[in-house]
């Protein structure tokens, strides 16, 4: 009875079914990757070589976050059937025990029962029932084994694909600091005069005081515009992938309550505008790090603050899409993206970026302008 309590319990336990999503996702990932490195090759050709190389820079960041999300579905995918068959090595080696005894031992021997002709027709009965059971058990046993071992694979072979989309994307960001240093085509509203600009920023203590003055920075008078992005409101994309840290007057850990929101990004990712605007300020301002204000229609400011590094000058009038700068941070060293202590929360994503809104001089909840009902 025992034994048969064990046959019966191996066979009609739940089977472990293979999961193909962790080694598809880093292949899909893969791809991505080396899509990335062939639009790379060609935006040298591109007559737009801004937008070319921010479309590569995005690529490659989608691919190496789906690759480091791939690699963590296989981390963890491997442990969990590695201790799945670590917990049934006893059951298996008494069943393979019993197989064994079963194969090695003479017909004549099968058909004695101690019950005499009846008993060994139940338990030929009893065995023929539980034969396809065990097959199926055999068959996903094989399957778990050769998943664990394709997975093992897909780690291994993992790093030099990493390696080849860390560099690729550091090579776009250096071509695309180049390209908008050599990029003199966008139209400009008005030209900065420094001296104005260091004034307003010496005089004054916050962001509402510094927006309040921005029309003093300029050399003359700012061109007006018709611009307007009212019928977006609400649908606006967000200028970088991130993930929701802290909502607009929410108090964060050093106990601050701003009136924008705060994405946690990766490091060295890329902003671009969410929509055409001019660039009305670029540069370091009071606490804030190098920060770029944007107004995408009169009366409306979108501010971005905690930038490395800022591109554009002020005055011009950029296309949506267009990279306003790059988050800060180091790029993560190969064995910290293999690593498996990420737990796909966020972890990761180190760096921080602050959005403020303002209409008409004065904030307002972003999330009335941007959709961020979608992390990246």
């Amino acid at each position: 009875m025992k034994l048969r309590a064990l046959i019966l319990a191996l066979c009609i336990a739940s089977p472990v079914g293979a999961q193909n999503d962790p080694s598809t996702a880093a292949l899909n990932a893969a791809r991505m990757l080396e899509q990335a490195s062939i639009n790379l090759t060609e935006a040298d050709g591109a007559r737009d070589r801004v937008r070319a190389l921010t479309e590569t820079i995005q690529a490659y960041e989608a691919g190496l976050s789906a690759m480091r999300d791939g690699l963590r579905m296989a981390a963890t995918r491997e442990a969990q059937l590695t201790a799945e068959l670590r917990a049934r090595e006893k059951d298996v080696a008494q069943l393979l025990g019993v197989l064994q005894t079963i194969e090695t031992t003479a017909p004549p021997v099968l058909m004695l029962h101690p019950s005499g002709p009846l008993g060994s027709a139940r338990a030929g009965m009893m065995l023929s029932e539980v034969t396809p059971g065990l097959n199926a058990r055999a068959q996903a046993l094989a399957r778990d084994l050769q998943e664990v071992q394709t997975l093992r694979k897909l780690q291994q072979s993992a790093a030099e694909t990493l390696v080849e989309g860390l560099t690729g994307v550091q090579d776009a960001r250096t071509k695309l600091s180049e390209a908008i240093a050599d990029r003199t085509d966008l139209p400009r509203r008005f030209v900065e005069d420094p001296v104005r600009t260091a004034i307003l920023i010496s005089s004054t203590e916050t962001l509402d005081g510094f927006a309040s003055g921005l029309s003093e920075i300029s050399e003359g008078e700012i061109a007006a515009t018709d611009a307007d992005v009212s019928d977006r409101k609400g649908q606006i994309a967000l200028p970088t992938q991130g993930v929701m840290l802290h909502r607009a007057n929410e108090t964060d850990a050093a106990g601050v309550t701003r009136p924008g929101v705060v994405l946690a990004t990766r490091p060295r990712a890329i902003v671009t505008t969410p929509t055409a605007a001019t660039i009305r300020y670029r540069g370091p301002l009071l606490e804030l790090g190098n920060v770029v204000i944007l107004e995408p229609q009169p009366g409306l400011l979108f501010v971005f603050a905690g930038l490395q590094d800022v591109y554009g000058n002020t005055g011009e009038v950029i296309p949506e899409g267009t990279p306003v700068g790059l988050m800060p941070g180091e790029t993560p060293e190969i064995g910290a993206i293999l690593s498996t202590s990420g737990d796909g929360t966020g972890t990761d994503r180190s760096e921080t970026l602050y959005i403020e809104v303002r209409e008409n001089n004065s904030p307002v909840d972003p999330e009335s302008w941007f959709r961020t009902d979608k992390d990246g």
